[in-house]
């Protein structure tokens, strides 16, 4: 098993580093060259023409940069992702079209963590420009920076774009058509309202468990969930289109916050899951205050004590450690055959590979395309359902576990409460079924209470060993409980030779005086035990509640009295005595 996540793992990293190579690959550059917009291409990456000029000032204005083209630079690298910048990023796209558009074409930044100016210009001149940002509310409806404008054909234009950011400056910049930017637009929609609907169908299950079945882990799966569908809910710009628009404070510190909420519930999720509730372990005590540093970090963000790059940095670093840190505990339930190690390690597989990618992407050492963009919210996905996987696998162990301490109850309660050669109902066992029978009785509905000795017992035993004595009393129970009722009547063997019915629903002392007699035609047959054909018979003596007796103990004495008077008159016989003040 261990060989061959072993193998998985060199796998995994294999692929990841290839594709990290692949993607950082630089595009061929053509600076200087304008974005050719024609029908054909109805979507172009503007990264074909960028080129840059930072402003580490933050006060150039679009009318300087004008002044400026020949200074821009063509970057490094055509991948959309210029990592984390103290400075504001000027980017110069020229561009024409050729021939009429059919609709407007419309320049998108497919990242909304951006405070953003953009200016179309010709000849030195601003022809239409929008500001997107926290503060902003040229467009309260835009997921994303975005701006529509026209074109007239064969005349060149320079569209300027200034970007700044308190995080990584990730730009994948496209021109399209209307029509494919709408479609785009809707379809990164539906995908989010998915995801996010995902994550909030596990956060509504997760605290209803917490709540009703008051389990800590359902609570810190919560967290992880609620901080990793709030990442999501920022970085893709829903939050801040339908959440908390204008709101400058959530827009610069809710993705960082929800970030370290995810990794302070996966301190807690995996500390309370491969912990084995041993509290005061190590491992435990290593998870908690994991989650109380991450803790104290979120609180200093939100509190202004901490910037957000720093906060990012943190996240950066400390993101693996729940993982490194469970993975011995891990190993461990995986050489136990237990699900739960295996499941955790494929969780940390698909979350290790997208925060990897994640990692890559704000660095700007990987190109912003869907694949990187959306590589964390898919391994936290998978990351979160995988977990789930785990809730379940806990909650079926703590069910068998469960039921496994039931059975072991049943079986305590069965050995304190029946006789271990019979299987019968001992004197416990009885006491009990009688007390409850009697809190029911009354004159309609008799309870009946028939004490038996077997005749003939003892020279059988005699002269035949106590083996086949012991059998005798096997099938002497077996008969017995073959001529009761058996929804009504309870047998049980108080010892040595002698037996005890009670008989509970009666309706007339009659009634009972019949059931006496039928277990004693009952006896009339010999037993036949392998090569043995032995006769027993029985005398009985019994008591009726309420008429003799209301409570055991004198049931017990009317009935062992009748039984003695019948065994002095002849035995094999079913005999009841009026209740004498002696008795009583």
């Amino acid at each position: 098993m261990l060989t061959r996540l072993w193998r998985t793992h060199c796998a995994v990293a294999t692929t990841l580093l290839w594709l990290l190579v692949s993607m950082a690959l630089p595009l061929g550059a053509r600076a200087g060259e304008p974005l050719v917009l024609t029908q054909e291409r109805p979507q172009v990456n503007a990264w074909e023409a960028i080129t840059l000029k930072a402003d580490p000032t933050y006060q150039l204005s679009v009318q300087d940069m004008l002044g400026r083209l020949d200074e821009f630079e063509a970057p490094t690298q055509r991948g959309g992702s210029l990592g984390l910048h103290k400075a504001a990023m000027w980017l110069h796209i020229p561009i024409i079209a050729p021939e009429a558009p059919r609709t407007p074409w419309v320049v998108n930044i497919g990242y909304s963590s951006l405070r953003t100016e953009m200016y179309l210009t010709s000849g030195g001149q601003v022809l239409q420009q929008v500001r997107t940002g926290p503060s902003e509310q040229a467009q309260p409806s835009s997921r994303t920076p975005a701006m529509a404008f026209d074109l007239r054909a064969g005349q060149r234009y320079d569209l300027l774009i200034r970007a700044q950011a308190a995080g990584p400056l990730i730009l994948p910049i496209t021109v399209s058509e209307m029509p494919h930017h709408m479609r785009h637009a809707l379809g990164e929609q539906m995908l989010q309202g998915l995801l996010n609907g995902l994550a909030f169908c596990l956060l509504a299950y997760s605290l209803i468990q917490w709540v009703t079945q008051r389990d800590r882990m359902f609570g810190f799966y919560a967290l992880v969930v609620l901080g990793s569908a709030g990442f999501s809910l920022q970085f893709f710009g829903i939050g801040p289109q339908y959440l908390w628009p204008g709101n400058p404070w959530m827009d610069r510190y809710s993705g960082p916050a929800a970030g370290l909420t995810a990794l302070a519930g996966s301190f807690l999720f995996l500390g309370h899951t491969l912990a084995d509730n041993t509290q005061s372990s190590r491992y435990a005590r290593t998870m908690r205050a994991g989650a109380v540093i991450t803790a104290a970090v979120c609180a200093a963000l939100m509190l202004g004590g901490l910037s957000v790059p720093i906060a990012i940095a943190f996240m950066s670093l400390a993101g693996p450690l729940p993982s490194l840190i469970s993975l011995p505990a891990a190993i461990a339930r995986v050489r136990q055959k237990d699900p739960i190690g295996t499941t955790l390690l494929a969780a940390w597989i698909a979350f290790g590979v997208a925060a990897g990618v994640m990692v890559c992407l704000v660095q700007g050492w990987v190109p912003a395309n869907f694949w990187t963009l959306h590589s964390f919210q898919f391994g936290a996905t998978i990351d979160m359902l995988l977990f789930f996987r785990v809730l379940g696998l806990r909650a079926q162990a703590a069910k068998t576990q469960a039921q496994e301490a039931m059975r072991e109850r049943d079986l305590m309660h069965s050995l304190a409460h029946t006789d271990p050669l019979t299987g019968l109902s001992n004197r416990r066992g009885l006491q009990h079924a009688l007390h409850a029978a009697l809190a029911q009785c009354s004159p309609q509905r008799l309870v009946a209470v028939y004490l038996m000795d077997l005749d003939g017992f003892k020279p059988v035993n005699d002269a035949h060993g106590h083996d086949v004595g012991d059998d005798l009393l096997v099938a002497v129970g077996m008969r017995l409980q073959a001529n009761v009722r058996h929804q009504t009547d309870l047998v049980a063997r108080l010892g040595g030779d002698e037996f005890i019915i009670m008989a509970r629903d009666l309706t007339t002392p009659e009634q009972a005086e019949e059931l006496g007699r039928s277990l004693l035609r009952a006896f009339e047959q010999p037993f036949t035990l392998n090569h043995l054909c032995i006769q027993v018979g029985l005398t009985i003596g019994y008591a009726l509640a309420p008429l003799d007796s209301d409570d055991p103990q004198g049931l017990l004495r009317h009935a062992d009295a009748a039984m003695y008077a019948g065994k002095q008159g002849g035995k094999h016989s079913v005999r009841r005595i009026t209740p004498t003040p002696a008795l009583a």
